[in-house]
């Protein structure tokens, strides 16, 4: 077995998803064990998949554990039993504390987002020196890029990374919503401004990737007296910019304390 995936929510199924998709692993050579049994083998057999037991997760070449991070001192009593490599997904879980709770060197710590169920994460990824003469962060890296690019980052910018980016969806989310009320306020129907601001921001993000800074593609949309402009100010009068930078800090402080708790 070449890699078992302990957990089979919303990421372990995206990861499957673009793995099987694109070939990286071999899905005779996969296996998924999750807290439901029933659901586990949904899962297996959506994608081709086996379904494993704790005890037959002996001699999987590459782990993924791919929980909440408060269910890791529960996974990690029997899951460190194994000789593998271990990549973790889990927020805010350092890679001492990886090294601790499953007895050994060999460890990836990885952070997606919800974006893998769609072929865009971002994942940051980090590794031990065992895991990387390993080759496990080099399986990491294709592993995960079959959901979207990888990163490169410094364990210590990790909680920073997911609190922009991992969380970031979630900000976009609430400006789209808040977009979309803007809009019934002024009198536009309710699916139609939730329509227009779910393609604005899809519009948006492709425009920022032709230019150089976000302010380029700003300074285009606001003429000279005109209505964007007049919006733009009133952001500003509320602290817009300040509340997401708020937002991002308030996120890595939370990972920051997570991290803490594990140990």
């Amino acid at each position: 077995m070449k890699l078992a995936i302990i957990g089979t929510g919303k990421l372990g199924s995206a990861l499957l998803a673009g793995i099987t998709a694109r070939g990286v692993v071999d899905p005779a050579d996969i296996a998924v064990l999750g807290r439901d049994p029933r659901k586990a083998a949904a899962v297996a057999e959506r994608f081709g998949v086996q379904t494993a037991g704790r005890q037959e997760l002996n001699g999987a070449e590459r782990i993924l554990v791919c929980v909440q991070p408060r269910s890791f001192p529960e996974v990690a009593e029997w899951a460190s039993q194994y000789d593998a490599g271990y990549i973790s997904t889990m927020a805010g879980v350092t890679l001492s504390t990886l090294r601790r709770g499953l007895n050994t060197g060999r460890v990836v710590r990885a952070m997606p987002s919800l974006a893998a169920t769609i072929g865009r994460s971002q994942t940051a990824l980090t590794g031990t020196p065992k895991a990387q003469a390993a080759g496990d962060l080099a399986f990491a890296t294709q592993l995960f890029g079959a959901v979207g690019d990888t990163y490169d980052i410094p364990e210590h910018l990790f909680d920073a990374f997911t609190g922009m980016s991992a969380s970031g969806l979630a900000y976009a989310a609430a400006f789209a919503e808040a977009l979309a009320d803007g809009g019934v306020r002024m009198g536009l129907p309710r699916p139609v401004a939730g329509e227009l601001a779910r393609k604005l921001l899809g519009a948006s993000g492709e425009l920022l990737e032709s230019r150089a800074h976000p302010a380029l593609l700003k300074d285009e949309v606001c003429s000279p007296s005109g209505t964007t402009i007049a919006g733009i100010q009133a952001l500003e009068a509320h602290r817009f910019r300040s509340s997401v930078i708020e937002a991002v800090v308030a996120a890595t402080l939370r990972g920051q304390e997570l991290g803490a708790e594990q140990e």
